[in-house]
């Protein structure tokens, strides 16, 4: 154990060398400027080491690997040496057994997380388990290790032993609902963490005010799940007053204004949140989704503009964030034309390749051309939308893609709204996010009224989720750019059969029964999208029509009033494209 703390603690990597070589004669660490220095350290052994021969064997190569190696071979003497017995006569025993384990777990913690073998450590931990009854050190230690290993589920069981450990820690419910909001969406899970937090009052301190940042962040996710109107009025209501709580709490912190701005924004209060959007920016200038909301607010107010101008000042802080890169294609195809929409599109897919260097199941470059050729062709082009991958509807998890597990925080809203199936290879968040690259270029090309570009561009994002709701949204589009409704009708079934609550699909589906004259299912259709986003301007103006064709004047010109006045008040793409996350 002391040569491998001295390892990992007293030695870098540059004075290391190998037991097979021969010791330097001068050590790196030795100052080579000290005047009159003649003498050098013999750094020779007095025994060679024995070289052995044969299978199975294994000879470390830099300090990392040599202090791993002697670390795995304490645990394994401290695991057989181990004292469990709990009898007063070996209660001694007991704790230096325990305290000599304890510290072989925490060197490993150190020698594994500086090479990011989270997974090797949690399996290390797990060993330990024998040892931790009681203890929370370790059962901390596995906590935080499942949490970095990916493993979120099994981390929320082991924090719960953790906080019945530790029950006036406010910091354990706080990581155990930062997982519960995050990738695995156990919303009511985190609502009982988050109010442990609140619950303690004064003992938590600082950290009273994160508590109710947790429960907004729970209630504004709920309200984007719930399928009625009046459940997502109350947690929305709820929200505002947890944030508002947070932000009176500690005014100074720049997520708690933020997050106050974002449940403002999704309220359509605009000018309130862009209040409260400034002062998150003024407390932390360069964080970007602060920006991304601001950006988003004045393309609220039809600044598209002043929009355009605040995205590529966030893009050039961060350059890879795909969330902006979808916002400044939409803003582009209004400022400027769909050819520099047609280029972002592009870019996108320059930097998803550079960025995550991945093999692609499908042969993703051959599609690129039709970015080429379309960029290259100056005729006039059409006015067009992409699609809005975080719809509220489709933006958050429910119980039939929370297998996918929404990845990391880095998986945001947008990328979270393509997880009806997996691809057969690599992480799941770089196919999500490409395939989403290549959805958004058939959006430009449907505009284009270029169906067969479109249709090259589905096929390589169905290459990667070929049950995506998304996917079979955008064929259903493409089905109907050649006129043939009855297959764009069987399209969109299938999207709704896979994700019964999205909201763009049911607007597309509940058209094409007004055009066959199926005025009724055309009216159900179209009230159970505003019933699931009751925002979508769009969709009340479906509505409209129909009531109209029916011949319900009254209630067609409440719904064209109703449309009219959302559309004042509605960004270029949906404000919970922005992650909500502790």
């Amino acid at each position: 154990i002391q040569l491998a703390e001295i390892l990992l603690r007293g030695m870098c990597e540059q004075s290391y060398w190998s037991p097979l070589e021969d010791p330097p004669t001068v050590s790196p660490l030795d100052d080579p400027t000290r005047q009159g220095h003649t003498h050098s350290k013999n750094y020779s052994l007095s025994r060679r080491p024995r070289v052995y021969s044969g299978e199975n064997l294994f000879c470390p190569q830099e300090n990392t690997e040599e202090a791993l190696l002697l670390l795995l071979i304490s645990e394994s003497m401290a695991n057989r040496d181990a004292v469990l017995s709990r009898i007063p006569e070996h209660n001694n025993d007991r704790i230096i057994s325990l305290q000599s384990a304890s510290v072989v777990y925490d060197l490993l913690t150190i020698a594994l997380g500086r090479r990011g073998q989270y997974e090797m450590l949690s399996e290390c931990l797990e060993r330990a388990m024998k040892f931790a009854f009681e203890e929370f050190h370790l059962w901390y230690q596995l906590a935080l290790s499942l949490m970095a290993a990916g493993k979120s589920a099994r981390a929320v069981k082991v924090l719960k032993e953790c906080i019945r450990l530790k029950p006036d820690d406010p910091t354990i419910p706080l990581l155990a609902v930062k997982l519960c909001i995050g990738p695995l969406h156990w919303l009511d899970e985190g609502e009982c963490f988050a109010k442990m937090v609140i619950d303690m009052g004064e003992k938590a301190a600082e950290f009273r005010a994160k508590g109710y940042l947790a429960i907004g962040l729970v209630y504004s996710l709920k309200a984007t799940d719930a399928s009625l109107r009046s459940t997502q009025e109350e947690y929305q209501r709820k929200a505002l007053g947890a944030f508002q709580r947070a932000q009176s709490l500690s005014p100074t912190d720049h997520l708690a204004a933020f997050y106050l701005a974002l449940q403002l924004a999704v309220s359509r209060q605009i000018p309130e949140a862009l209040g409260y959007v400034r002062q998150a920016l003024q407390l932390q200038g360069d964080d970007v989704h602060s920006l991304h909301l601001l950006a988003l607010l004045l393309s609220a107010q039809k600044h598209y503009h002043d929009a355009l101008n605040i995205i590529e000042m966030a893009l050039s802080e961060y350059p890879e964030n795909f969330n902006l890169l979808y916002t400044k294609v939409k803003l582009e195809s209004m400022c400027r034309g769909p050819e520099e929409a047609l280029l972002t599109c592009k870019h996108m897919l320059q930097i998803w390749k550079s960025f995550y260097n991945l093999t692609n199941p499908s042969d993703s470059g051959r599609g690129s051309s039709l970015l080429d050729r379309a960029i290259a062709d100056r005729r006039q082009l059409n006015a067009m939308t992409l699609p809005d991958f975080s719809d509220p509807e489709t933006g958050s998890v429910h119980a039939t893609s929370i297998a996918a597990s929404r990845v990391e925080q880095a998986l945001s809203e947008v990328a979270s709204s393509l997880q009806s199936s997996a691809p057969k290879q690599g992480p799941l968040h770089p196919w999500m996010t490409l395939a989403q690259i290549w959805l958004h270029a058939a959006e430009v090309y449907t505009g284009m009224s270029k169906p067969a570009e479109a249709s090259a561009c589905t096929q390589e994002a169905a290459n990667l989720f070929p049950t995506s709701h998304n996917v079979l949204y955008m064929r259903g589009q493409i089905a109907e750019l050649r006129g043939n409704m009855d297959e764009a009708k069987r399209w969109y079934e299938e999207a709704l059969s896979i994700n019964p609550t999205h909201v763009k699909t049911m607007q597309r589906l509940g058209l094409i029964l007004h055009q066959l004259q199926r005025y009724s299912l055309s009216e159900k259709v179209l009230r159970d999208a505003v019933q699931v986003n009751s925002t979508a301007h769009d969709v009340w103006n479906s509505l409209g029509e129909v009531l109209q064709a029916q011949g319900n004047a009254a209630a067609a010109t409440e719904c064209f009033l109703t449309a009219l006045e959302l559309e004042a008040s509605s960004p270029i793409l949906p404000f919970t494209i922005i992650p909500r996350a502790l």
